[in-house]
């Protein structure tokens, strides 16, 4: 994969304005060097100044953010389809807006696909090494056991904000809410590869998590039936060939 790849770094956020200046610090700080890289933050109905914080710092490091308010929350899931409509880089990374993944990884997840060779694929993050409570952890640990006994996708973390896709990848995808944690399976449910990268985790500076044991659990149960419905019913061509009986016309130009 191309280095010159134009870069678009999604990431959803409500209420981090605690988070999201020194996040886009870091950003801007490690993706300095990188060509045509842009942040693209989806501030999902912040009471706070999330948005504006986010402006602010990136004018100060002379990087180029794009800023995307919905008027309500609607969910990480919609507010990162929403980022990824809005993004113009033909890679797409996702992050999330806590501060929790660290920007150094990016550059490890873009040498990742230098070994890829299909058209649609997903680098997931794997936070080896989690910096949330222990209940926290054996929640996230037995959820990806039982997503992958059911959906194979291979990836032991996909809960991990860190990702990198094309975006012509997520364009063709079913998208729902939740639906942040199936892309690796949806992925390949399109016949494309997946691969994992071991990822640093820190500690939450300062707010508080928008998600909830229990709005996860009830979720996670109906969305993996669903995913597993769409996988069942997904079937993807392999073009063999493209045959024509003689040359198109050539497209009449408007006077």
């Amino acid at each position: 994969m191309s280095r010159e790849k134009s870069l678009s770094l999604v990431i959803p956020a409500r209420d981090e304005e605690e988070n999201i200046a020194s996040l886009v610090t870091e950003i801007f700080a490690v993706m300095r060097d990188y060509p045509n890289f842009e942040v693209v933050l989806v501030d999902d109905g912040s009471a706070d100044q999330t948005l504006e914080a986010a402006i602010r710092t990136a004018r100060l490091m002379n990087g180029h953010l794009v800023g995307v308010r919905h008027d309500r929350s609607v969910g990480q899931s919609t507010a990162l389809a929403t980022g990824v409509r809005q993004a113009r880089g033909h890679l797409i990374a996702t992050m999330d807006g806590d501060g929790q993944n660290d920007p150094s990884d990016i550059p490890t997840l873009l040498q990742k696909t230098s070994a890829i060779t299909v058209p649609d694929f997903c680098i997931a993050g794997y936070r080896k090494n989690r910096k949330d409570t222990a209940w926290k952890r054996f929640q996230s640990r037995l959820a990806n056991r039982v997503r992958n006994a059911f959906l194979h996708d291979g990836v032991p973390d996909t809960g991990c904000g860190l990702k990198l896709f094309p975006k012509a990848t997520f364009m063709k995808l079913p998208w729902f809410d939740h639906g942040h944690r199936f892309i690796p399976a949806l992925v390949k449910g399109l016949g494309g590869e997946v691969a994992v990268v071991e990822v640093n985790h820190r500690p939450r500076g300062g707010g508080t998590s928008k998600y909830t044991a229990w709005n996860r659990a009830w979720a996670g149960i109906l969305d993996l039936f669903g995913v597993m419905w769409l996988l069942h019913r997904t079937r993807t061509p392999v073009i063999a060939d493209i045959v024509e009986s003689e040359s198109r016309a050539p497209v009449a130009k408007a006077s």
